[in-house]
């Protein structure tokens, strides 16, 4: 038992979340897809559940269309993407997923730039990665290289989707979990 917010409560063990990966690249295929496997692998370590796994091409309805299907699928909990948030001209994870947040989480990118300036350094301006909700799903979206989502991964994402994470973690946001974590 613990004492918190003046009551006790059982101390949660890990609250497995449901994930779905997606991969946005023109190029990337299921056996080159270096990013997109590491975060399937990351996850499924911590203990979570790969809820979906799926690649689609840079452009902008063929992302909303995937991430709509998955925000509406209850078996999924969250989505993490990797790709397409750079400047190269067919960079467009943020043109597609932004307008479709209801609200944006400004701090992952802060986060997430801190804990890859020590990895790559000043390079790290070089992506777009950010977050937020689209109803009450959770939407991370990291760079497409390895190292960007094992940093995004290992240094942010990892504690932050742990529920035994204190003093919180995401885990308590999510619909499935909210009486549990309360």
């Amino acid at each position: 038992m613990e004492f918190l917010n003046g009551r006790y409560r059982q101390k949660l063990g890990l609250l497995p979340l449901r994930i779905a990966v997606l991969t946005v690249s023109d190029t990337r295929t299921p056996e080159t897809d270096t990013s997109g496997g590491l975060l399937a692998e990351r996850l499924q370590s911590a203990g979570h559940e790969l809820a979906a796994q799926a690649i689609v091409r840079d452009d902008v309805d063929i992302i909303r269309n995937q991430v709509r299907d998955w925000v509406s699928n209850e078996s999924i909990d969250l989505i993490i993407s990797t790709g397409g948030t750079g400047f190269a001209p067919r960079d467009v994870t943020p043109e597609a997923i932004k307008p479709m947040f209801r609200r944006e989480m400004d701090g992952f990118s802060i986060v997430f730039h801190k804990a890859s300036l020590g990895t790559v350094g000043v390079s790290t301006l070089q992506s777009r990665a950010f977050a937020g909700q689209i109803d009450d799903t959770f939407v991370f979206c990291l760079p497409g290289s390895t190292g960007a989502c094992r940093d995004g991964w290992d240094l942010v994402l990892a504690l932050e989707l742990d529920s035994r994470y204190r003093p919180c973690s995401l885990a308590g946001q999510i619909p499935r979990l909210r009486h549990l974590c309360a």
